[in-house]
């Protein structure tokens, strides 16, 4: 089945209405629909500025949606992905009482409980099974909160939507909770070419038992719909017969699943409307309106948000994802569709789309920003690029008096604003001093003086407050063009928060960014930073037990039992070398790893225990490329280096080259650093990481 021509479109308004569904439902999930009436009446926006609290912040419904399903690139697109191969997913990128989850404990958090199985070695679908876990914590709602990415890869194939939410929603539920995923992933999947929601239940409906609670529950809210046009009535309905009283747990998905359709039913496929209705009703709104914003974001593609509610501008795409990949924590919307429009394009036999030669902000959607923000003096407008042939880009308005204005988008953020409890925020910047940075950059013909451009960054600096930098200046005439190069030089470890373009002119002026990108792997040593602070230990992912402020050290880690690793950088980094001189204390094993892609996929040089130097390759288990005899001794210090370029290996150790192997089973192309310590303590004052060049 070929894709819709409007897949990429359709795919953007999904991952939207995901947000909006999302950031709208989560300062007050959980609450009641009497507490909400009584409180904040019913809901026609956002709420967050009236309870004081952000608006973009960390959420498992976001985390979990983008990163499960990472398991279709790690596994080669295939469209036969098992659970047990959805469930390694978990564990390569899931950090234990920090990333994606709720980590309320075994028993009351079906994700926590499922993840402890995994962990103990019971495979998915085992890991989520009734069997394993009881019919009460399996039929808890996490499934279904999880699966618009499935759908989203799926457009126009609901059967294939429906047997992926099967299969990614076994790693952790069963039963009732599964029907409830593979319902809305097919009514999603569906709605790529149909808009009647009559019709787009019908299709759910045809992949679930015509006995299961899911089923009657549908039937029942149908028909009270057909018979009362007042949805507050049939609100109360839905609470006296499938209530949470009804069903124990802490969330379960009968009750939450069952507000879901009753919206769409009574929203009639409009997207304010139907917000008002799923928030308002209570319960788990952010889950619930997160899975209907999705749906009627690929129904009614970007139109779902025009209207009176600015849905769109508050959220300017941004995106958080916590999870051990920390380089992909700092995202948005458009970044995320093109991934998911990939893997669409994958499993249907297509090549990958790179927008303006693969730029990291090209702005190609309509009314993308790609969480760009301007200081005032500046307005910012998703526009068509004159001359462009159709491209698009974002225009930067002055309206200034010459005093220069800038537009910037984050790369790491300064402060734990949004990490909002109970999910924590684990991120590392996106940008790093060395890679090669470039911006293409248009005048309008329309002005009348010239502009002055230049690329600014901020970067953590004393008292881990912002010192802002800047890139030589250019002048643009009227209607002329430039690319902008720039290079940070090395900050001493301190985080690069933020990247964007400077604008100055006489008079008003527009500029049009066409392209922000960067590449290259990054020349910076990793350190404490000479401006002192603590913000800069927020960049590393820290997956282990204990890292600490107070050593002389900068870097000294512990682990208790197994392995832990501390990381920095994006999967993006390819061919680099790392090296770090290390002090093993009392470890099982002490070392450096490269092309970290999580907790379970890496490169990693080792000081083993039994006098034993091993370079071995994390993936799906572990391979031991090489090892050699070595009388390493606990408090001396080894100077440790990976080098890795294509698919060549090259460890060394105090500078004498001891293992040289080419990987060409299945490597691993790209990603971070790490520090690795197993049961035991490494210190380190620095990691240094240069660019490699291929053979």
């Amino acid at each position: 089945m070929p894709l819709p021509t409007d897949t990429t479109e359709r795919i953007y308004a999904g991952v939207l209405g995901k947000l909006v569904g999302v950031y709208l439902g989560r300062p007050f999930e959980g609450w009641t629909y009497e507490r909400i009436i009584r409180e904040l009446g019913e809901i026609t926006g956002y709420v967050n500025d009236r309870m004081h609290r952000p608006l973009i912040v960390t959420d498992d419904d976001l985390s979990g949606t983008f990163t499960f399903l990472r398991a279709l690139p790690d596994y080669g697109n295939s469209r036969d992905v098992t659970p047990e191969q959805i469930g390694q997913t978990w564990l390569n990128y899931l950090i234990e009482r920090q990333t994606t989850l709720w980590w309320g404990g075994v028993g009351n958090s079906t994700e926590h409980t499922a993840y402890t199985r995994l962990k103990a070695g019971i495979r998915a679908p085992a890991s989520g099974s009734i069997a394993t876990n009881g019919r009460i914590v399996a039929e808890q709602i996490g499934a279904q909160i999880f699966i618009d990415g499935w759908a989203m890869v799926a457009p126009g194939d609901p059967a294939f939507a429906a047997d992926l939410a099967r299969r990614a929603g076994s790693v952790s539920h069963d039963g009732e909770s599964v029907y409830a995923a593979q319902v809305l992933a097919a009514m999603e999947a569906q709605a790529f070419v149909e808009s009647d929601i009559d019709t787009l239940i019908d299709t759910g409906l045809r992949f679930i038992p015509a006995d299961s609670r899911i089923r009657r529950l549908i039937d029942d809210i149908r028909g009270w719909h057909a018979a009362e046009p007042d949805w507050h009535t049939t609100r109360e309905r839905i609470a006296a017969h499938y209530g949470y009283d009804k069903y124990p747990g802490v969330c379960h998905v009968v009750p939450n699943h069952g507000l879901i359709v009753f919206s769409l039913l009574y929203g009639g496929g409009d997207f304010a409307k139907t917000m008002t209705i799923v928030n308002t009703s209570g319960w788990d709104t952010d889950c619930n309106a997160g899975n209907v914003g999705c749906l009627l974001g690929i129904r009614n593609g970007l139109t779902a948000f025009d209207g009176g509610q600015d849905w769109r501008g508050p959220i300017g795409d941004r995106m958080l994802i916590s999870s051990a990949d920390g380089g992909r924590s700092v995202t948005d919307a458009v970044t995320e569709t093109i991934h998911v429009v990939n893997i669409a394009r994958a499993l249907h036999g297509e090549p990958p789309l790179a927008p303006k030669g693969g730029a990291r902000f090209h702005f190609s959607l309509p009314g993308a920003v790609q969480g760009f923000s301007a200081d005032p003096g500046l307005t910012l407008e998703n526009v068509a690029l004159p001359g462009g042939d159709g491209q698009r880009a974002l225009g930067l308005h002055y309206t200034g008096d010459g005093t220069p204005a800038s537009a910037t988008t984050p790369t790491f953020p300064p402060d734990d604003s949004a990490a909002l409890p109970p999910y924590d925020l684990v991120v590392s910047p996106t940008l790093y001093p060395g890679q090669s940075i470039r911006a293409g950059i248009q005048a309008d013909k329309a002005n009348t003086t010239p502009v002055v451009c230049r690329l600014v960054a901020s970067v953590i600096g004393p008292n881990d407050g912002l010192t802002p930098l800047a890139s030589d200046p250019v002048t643009l005439a009227p209607g002329a063009a430039a690319t902008l190069r720039w290079s940070i030089a090395n900050t001493d470890g301190a985080p690069i928060c933020a990247i964007g373009l400077e604008v100055s002119a006489p008079d008003d002026a527009t500029v049009y960014l066409d392209t922000l990108t960067w590449d290259g792997a990054p020349d910076v040593t990793f350190t404490r930073p000479a401006s002192g602070g603590q913000r800069w230990r927020r960049a590393w992912v820290q997956a282990v037990d204990h890292f600490d402020p107070h050593w002389p050290e900068p870097f000294r880690l512990a682990q208790n039992h197994g392995r832990g690793l501390l990381i920095q950088g994006a999967r993006e980094w390819g061919n680099y070398e790392v090296s770090s001189a290390i002090t093993p204390h009392l470890a099982r094993a002490a070392g450096i790893a490269a092309r970290v892609q999580g907790l379970e996929r890496y490169y990693a040089l080792l000081l083993c225990a039994g006098g034993v130097l091993r370079l071995v390759k994390a993936l799906d288990g572990e391979t031991v490329l090489a090892e050699t005899p070595f009388d390493w001794q606990e408090e001396n210090v080894y100077t440790l280096r990976l080098r890795v370029a294509g698919q060549r290996i090259v460890a060394s150790v105090d500078g004498a080259t001891v293992f040289e192997v080419v990987d060409d089973r299945r490597p691993l192309t790209g990603g971070a650093v790490a520090l690795v310590c197993e049961e035991g303590c490494l210190s380190s004052h620095v990691v240094v990481v240069t660019p490699a060049q291929t053979a």
